[in-house]
């Protein structure tokens, strides 16, 4: 996750994380620079949904199902993971709206200490819907948009479908919820992004968040449609428009983006050839980030209760939360891929990501290397940086 609007406008602070790293609870702008807690845990509460999306990691639908932790396994769940200092518990699918635990879960979750967080396609969310999920204790509920009208109908395959998140959207800012946008890019929507961009601006909704593709589930299927890396370019420099504008506009939102850590590289050589006062402080946060989360920042709990490395890599299974608590699943080194996850840049044996400069601020996101070359240790297909640009401290 690399926060543009953190990075460029400096509303997360290298001494903001020094001044939270011994307390037990951190402010939302800075959790993703701490070290000294566990993992943001993504929990895919169900594999049903009432939509089936293209791009969907988990391949769920409303013909998918799997077997379900029941309501006291989340229980159990819910505390194991306080036990692990886990500081953010995002409830996601599926579409975890069809799971009535979910609101009980979410009071647990916040009665720990956990921040319960509901990521959502949005369409189930009424008023009445909105005023629960607000009371069950949800600190935030992110909807994923893919376009505006039509082309996010395709993507949902359901005719209406924007209407109904937009509408959900709206119901949940009106019971005074914390709302976002996710935003899942890929050639077909590429043009898209200004509209979003703009409906995120009009609707007064304080995050976007935009999602790079990863080659997971259904998302396999649109690797050859994914952007081209000059594409890439294009759409961050606009992001770094868009931010600073905000900035100076005094738009209350936030943009970052999600699963390509070269951004940050990207966003790190601007700062020093636009903004050179700031260079020093983006580096830190960078450095403190560290790039790739997953298997050290990042969690994901499917349906069934097992535990991976991130929400994109269900193929790789670390155990069991019926079996074995989280914190001794996530501890446990003696997964070969799990302990290479640990201290990423060692393994790295790509040639673009071994002789990156910032390979220790970004690693490349490694499940994308393997669902390309079948090593995840390989380059980062998505990298779009130059030679010259990859040139750096190590």
């Amino acid at each position: 996750m690399i926060g543009f609007t953190k990075l460029l406008c400096g509303s997360a602070t290298v001494s903001q994380v020094l001044t939270h790293a011994e307390r037990e609870a951190a402010p939302a702008n800075v959790l993703q620079f701490m070290h000294d807690r566990g993992p943001i845990v993504v929990w895919n509460v169900t594999r049903r949904c009432n939509l089936a999306c293209e791009h969907c990691y988990t391949s769920s639908g409303v013909d998918a199902s799997s077997r379900e932790l029941t309501r006291e396994q989340g229980l159990k769940l819910i505390d194991d993971l306080r036990e692990a200092r886990v500081p953010v518990l995002l409830f996601s699918g599926g579409e975890p709206l069809l799971r009535e635990e979910v609101f009980a879960w979410a009071s647990a979750a916040a009665a720990a200490g956990l921040r319960p967080s509901l990521s959502t396609n949005g369409t189930l969310i009424t008023d009445a819907v909105a005023a629960r999920i607000r009371d069950a204790g949800f600190a935030y509920v992110g909807v994923s948009l893919d376009g505006t009208g039509k082309i996010h109908d395709a993507f949902r395959g359901e005719k209406g479908a924007f209407k109904r998140a937009l509408a959900g959207l709206r119901a949940a800012k009106k019971a005074g919820l914390r709302t976002g946008v996710r935003f899942t890019v890929c050639a077909q929507n590429l043009a898209e992004l200004p509209k979003v961009l703009d409906l995120v601006e009009a609707e007064g909704i304080p995050r976007f968040c935009l999602y790079h593709l990863v080659y997971a589930g259904r998302g396999v299927a649109l690797r050859e449609r994914d952007i081209t890396l000059a594409a890439c370019r294009g759409m961050i420099d606009l992001l770094i428009e868009k931010t600073l504008d905000w900035c100076r506009r005094g738009v209350g939102a936030e943009i970052l983006t999600v699963d390509n850590h070269a951004d940050g590289v990207y966003l790190a050589r601007y700062v020093e050839a636009h903004l050179p006062e700031r260079l020093d402080e983006v580096k830190k946060l960078l450095e403190l980030h560290g790039g790739c989360s997953a298997g050290t920042k990042f969690a994901a709990i499917d349906a069934a209760g097992d535990v991976h490395p991130c929400q994109f890599w269900e193929h790789v299974t670390l155990g069991n939360v019926t079996e074995r608590p989280f914190v001794e699943i996530w501890t446990d080194l003696f997964n070969p891929l799990m302990r290479m996850l640990k201290t990423k840049a060692p393994h790295l044996v790509g040639e673009r990501c071994k002789a990156c400069g910032y390979r220790r601020l970004c690693a490349g996101c490694r499940v994308r290397a393997e669902a390309e070359t079948g090593n995840p240790w390989a380059d980062d297909p998505r990298c779009y940086l130059t030679e010259a640009e990859r040139s750096g401290p190590t």
